[in-house]
């Protein structure tokens, strides 16, 4: 079985504290960063293969990580986790190396859920390769307008406000389902 190391970066300690605590009640050996000063020193050290980042962290983000812990874990799942969720950033973490993006707060089924969902496989030369599926950036705009849409009942206007939008440009948007993958 694999080892399930998970670091956590996150400003808001009590945040981080219950959201520690839980994944430790689900087998998870958990980290804690608060600042994303030691990001990639830790991540060299420990070597974990899931990350949950906070975005915002006070006056920086970790969005100019990314590439880096990319780079030095190519195997690992980078989520970015947000309280400010919106399309640009989500594209630009995507683009920068990051495996999904979810708003804040997070549902622990749902975060469990895409934590959980890099199927390990066994290979001959007793190596692992994690297979997955990754979401098209088109993909992920639209099933995030499609959550915004449903968090504001179903009116065009308002989410377009939100989304700072055309209301036609959303329109034409939600039209057009793009492929799964």
């Amino acid at each position: 079985m694999t080892e399930k190391k998970l670091l956590l970066l996150e400003d808001d300690e009590v945040y981080a504290n219950v959201l520690s605590r839980q994944l430790t009640r689900k087998g998870y050996q958990v980290t804690h960063l608060a600042t994303a000063t030691d990001l990639v020193a830790t991540c060299e050290l420990l070597k974990p293969n899931i990350l949950l980042l906070d975005m915002n962290l006070g006056q920086s983000s970790s969005l100019p990580y990314i590439a880096e812990v990319r780079r030095l874990l190519p195997k690992a799942k980078i989520i970015i986790v947000t309280g400010f969720a919106s399309i640009s950033s989500t594209v630009t973490a995507i683009k920068a190396g990051a495996d999904n993006y979810l708003p804040k707060p997070i549902d622990l089924a749902l975060l469990l859920n895409e934590i959980e969902s890099v199927k390990v496989v066994e290979q001959s030369n007793d190596t692992l390769a994690y297979s997955e599926q990754r979401l098209s950036p088109e993909r992920l705009e639209w099933e995030y307008i499609q959550k915004v849409l449903a968090e504001n009942d179903g009116n065009i206007s308002i989410t377009a406000r939100q989304l700072n939008m055309h209301r036609r440009t959303l329109q034409r948007k939600l039209s057009k389902k793009p492929n799964p993958v």
